[in-house]
């Protein structure tokens, strides 16, 4: 499997509730209206909490400190898979759908994506 991995900002015009909420009721649905077309297997959405627990996890580690709203990730069955999508005049207009959407809320030149092979450990 091949899993496109988005680190996501929210544009700074919207707040952290909007983001949520948009991405949570309105995005997630385009994104599942149009699986098929591009042959996404797996769609999960990690919206970034303001936790204290969380942030006690990250400074004992010694990481530094984030400022990422959120991790979308999408599976396929491989690069090629998701290619041969992405060609098709279908799978063309979909990728274009959502882009659009996103340029609604996320920060896309803030915001970090790239895909990765998924070698799962734990099920």
């Amino acid at each position: 499997m091949i899993v496109i991995t988005f680190l996501l900002r929210r544009r700074p015009d919207i707040s952290s509730e909007e983001f949520h909420r948009y991405w949570r009721e309105h995005h997630g649905p385009l994104v599942a209206s149009h699986a098929h077309t591009l042959g996404v297997r797996r769609y999960s959405q990690l919206h970034a909490t303001a936790s204290p627990f969380g942030a006690a996890i990250s400074r004992a580690r010694d990481c530094e400190p984030s400022d990422w709203d959120g991790i979308a990730l999408v599976w396929f069955d491989s690069e090629d898979a998701l290619i041969a999508a992405g060609a098709t005049p279908e799978g063309q207009a979909a990728g274009d759908a959502l882009l659009e959407d996103e340029r609604r809320f996320i920060d896309l030149t803030r915001s970090q994506l790239f895909l990765s092979d998924d070698h799962s450990v734990v099920h």
